[in-house]
């Protein structure tokens, strides 16, 4: 079982930044899809962005244009950085992995993951 370990949540003002951060402690396998999700009191978690050894990288249409993800496969880490965060922007964040290649809007379909991190938590507010 892979474990995955998010850090960088924290509170900021709306119009703010932060940089999330998920370690894994296993990238044995190139076949390997990455997500971020997000989950705000009430709501559903919702998948947030997501990238694949090939290259490929989704973003979720609320986010677009202010948030982007990014990894470093010498390191075992990947990146969700947001921009211009807004009060719609708070919640947990968690990351999750799978061994098995996604593609297009699968990337961001939440039961295709396996394993998944214990969350950060992102707070906007004035």
């Amino acid at each position: 079982q892979v474990s995955l370990e998010e850090s960088g949540g924290g509170s900021v003002q709306p119009g703010g930044s932060l940089k999330l951060s998920c370690r894994s402690s296993r990238y044995t396998h190139n076949a390997v899809s990455r997500a971020w999700f997000r989950q705000s009191a009430g709501n559903e978690r919702e998948g947030v962005a997501a990238l694949n050894s090939l290259g490929n990288t989704v973003i979720a249409r609320s986010v677009k244009g202010r948030f982007s993800i990014s990894q470093d496969k010498r390191t075992n880490t990947m990146f969700l950085q947001m921009d211009n965060l807004g009060p719609e922007d708070a919640g947990m964040y968690y990351c999750a992995s799978t061994p098995r290649i996604q593609l297009g809007s699968d990337l961001l379909r939440e039961s295709l993951y396996e394993d998944w991190g214990q969350g950060t938590q992102v707070t906007v507010s004035s």
